[in-house]
């Protein structure tokens, strides 16, 4: 059962957000501050990445561990709802089988791609080697 009503559900999956969200941000404040520059969801390529590096042929996606099914046992953030699982599951399932054949797709057509985790961006230190050792490699 929901613990919200379905007028404050709708608000509240208003307020998710696609594009520049928080852990979007962060990433890109990063690779900013190491001197990279980069274009902002490419549509022209599969997914369209969030960050794309067209010199290097280089993308990367940053994912929310909830709405990507971040496949690591330890991510609290990627807990399946409680309540209308019927509905999720399928959802959550079809979203993660799309970023594979999106990865596939990207790799297919010689580029490479990293992808960072919502969880991930709040170890700042960590996220900064595992990005500098992907766009500097």
């Amino acid at each position: 059962m929901d613990t919200l009503s379905p007028e404050q559900r709708t608000e509240r999956m208003r307020l998710v957000r696609g594009k520049d969200t928080g852990p979007e941000r962060t990433v890109r404040r990063l690779v900013h501050r190491l001197g990279f520059r980069y274009r902002l969801h490419d549509r022209s390529l599969p997914g369209s990445p969030d960050l794309v590096f067209r010199s290097r042929r280089k993308v990367i996606f940053v994912h929310g561990c909830f709405w990507h099914r971040h496949p690591d046992p330890a991510c609290k953030l990627a807990r399946l709802p409680k309540s209308r699982l019927d509905f999720w599951l399928p959802k959550l399932t079809a979203n993660r089988e799309r970023d594979d054949r999106v990865l596939e797709a990207l790799r297919e057509q010689g580029w490479q791609s990293l992808v960072v985790w919502e969880c991930e961006s709040r170890h700042i230190e960590q996220l900064v080697n595992k990005v500098r050792a992907f766009l500097e490699a």
